[in-house]
């Protein structure tokens, strides 16, 4: 058995930070969301997957007009005559408070209970969906405290909509625990809402397959979805697949010791050059920043338009025409004489002289180490294992952070007394 795992399709959300450009394709900016979602019905048809199953956030709220439930219903359709099912939970942006617009969905399509969990059963596969949506847009329970214990007979599966123990950048909704969900006993649980593809557990699986399609600049990378293989009631496959269009990038310049503008002008094509071919033949919309200290720091600030023009028609043709600069930030600084600075006898050099001097001994590095160590166990398995392993406990790891906050303390202070 196979089936496709996806969330936060966000059908007919606009892409933000293109379309005042001119050059930008228009069309392709709005369509992409529609664009990655026919990749996902395609996908699951070429793969003869079983079932569909979107964790949330299929709408971006409720309908402009019935454009949009009209061109879910027909892409059901199109997987109701392949034979593959889909199963639907509300999620916030989404939820039964949020769309007043509705549309008789095909018989292949379940929506799950908004009011409390509800369990499908396919007896065929051996299989057990249990999910719940959300029946307002800011829920704070935690929903999977509900849900069932797992049918000891079945392949049971857990959709949910939820930010898990908290993320970054996420709203707190439906907030639950990776114990609190291990504890059902589900083999696999499908989650929605983070936008970031992650692996949070593999024993059980409880994965967040991120959204299909990248909407602005802090959604940078591939995006797609999750395909699952089971066999004998257990998984022996779970692979990241790409379904974007379009793909955004943000490409970061390194200019220290850059002599002139011209040498300047060249890395950056190289790094322009290298997000288009990262992005796999996909248009690229690109955020630019150059940073670092250079003696040419003055002459593109003085002139900084004119550079972010020649950086933005550099842009528009590479790869015939298929990148756009959402942003360029010019983030240089003057190359300054650190040493002199140091020998200066006012409060800026005693503070330059205390951040140079800053070490932590044997003991102190240890006794940090301690403090860390327990965030060891939140961090996914995946980052523990081999040999390019995290381990924030490690106190050579931690000797070697204290360095780069050295670094930083100083290119901070340096930098703000720059023009």
């Amino acid at each position: 058995m196979k089936f496709l795992h996806a969330a936060d399709v966000h059908l007919d959300s606009p892409l933000r930070g293109l379309e005042r450009y001119e050059g930008a394709p228009a069309e392709e900016i709005r369509s992409a969301t529609r664009h990655a979602f026919d990749n996902l019905v395609g996908l699951a048809i070429e793969e003869n997957v079983s079932f569909i199953l979107l964790a949330g956030d299929l709408y971006d709220g409720d309908w402009k007009d019935y454009n949009t439930g009209l061109y879910f219903i027909s892409r059901m359709q199109q997987l109701e005559s392949a034979g593959i099912r889909v199963f639907i939970v509300a999620g916030n942006h989404d939820a039964a408070s949020q769309i007043t617009r509705q549309l008789r969905v095909p018989d292949n399509v379940t929506l799950f209970s908004t009011s409390k969990p509800e369990t499908i059963v396919l007896e065929g596969p051996g299989l057990a969906i249990h999910g719940q949506g959300f029946a307002k847009r800011e829920l704070t329970e935690d929903l999977s405290s509900g849900y069932p214990q797992a049918d000891p007979h079945r392949f049971n599966i857990g959709l949910l909509h939820t930010c898990l123990d908290g993320k970054p950048g996420h709203e707190p909704y439906a907030p639950c625990t990776v114990d609190g969900l291990r504890s059902k006993g589900y083999q696999y649980w499908a989650l929605g809402h983070v936008h970031n593809r992650e692996i949070i557990s593999q024993n059980p699986w409880i994965v967040f397959p991120g959204n299909i399609q990248g909407r602005h600049i802090r959604e940078t990378g591939p995006r797609g979805c999750t395909l699952v293989s089971v066999d004998n009631n257990e998984v022996t496959s779970v692979e990241h697949r790409d379904l974007d269009v379009l793909r955004w990038s943000i490409c970061t310049v390194d200019v220290t010791d850059s002599e002139t503008v011209d040498e300047i002008y060249e890395q950056v094509r190289n790094a322009l050059q290298q997000s288009l071919e990262d992005a796999d033949g996909r248009p690229v919309a690109a955020r630019l920043v150059l940073r670092g200290s250079t003696p040419v720091h003055s002459v593109l600030h003085m002139q900084r338009n004119h550079w972010i023009q020649e950086f933005r028609a550099l842009a528009t043709g590479l790869g015939g025409s298929g990148m756009w600069l959402e942003k360029v930030l010019l983030e240089t600084r003057k190359t300054v004489a650190v040493d002199e600075l140091l020998e200066r006898d006012d409060a800026l050099g005693g503070l330059l002289r205390a951040i140079h001097a800053l070490e932590m001994d044997t003991m102190g590095i240890e006794g940090l180490a301690e403090e860390v160590a327990a965030l060891r166990q939140k961090l996914p398995p995946e980052l523990q294992l081999g040999e390019a392993r995290y381990d924030p406990g490690d106190a050579q790891y931690l000797a070697g952070l204290m360095a780069d906050i050295k670094d930083l303390l100083m290119y901070r202070l340096l930098s703000s007394g720059d023009a």
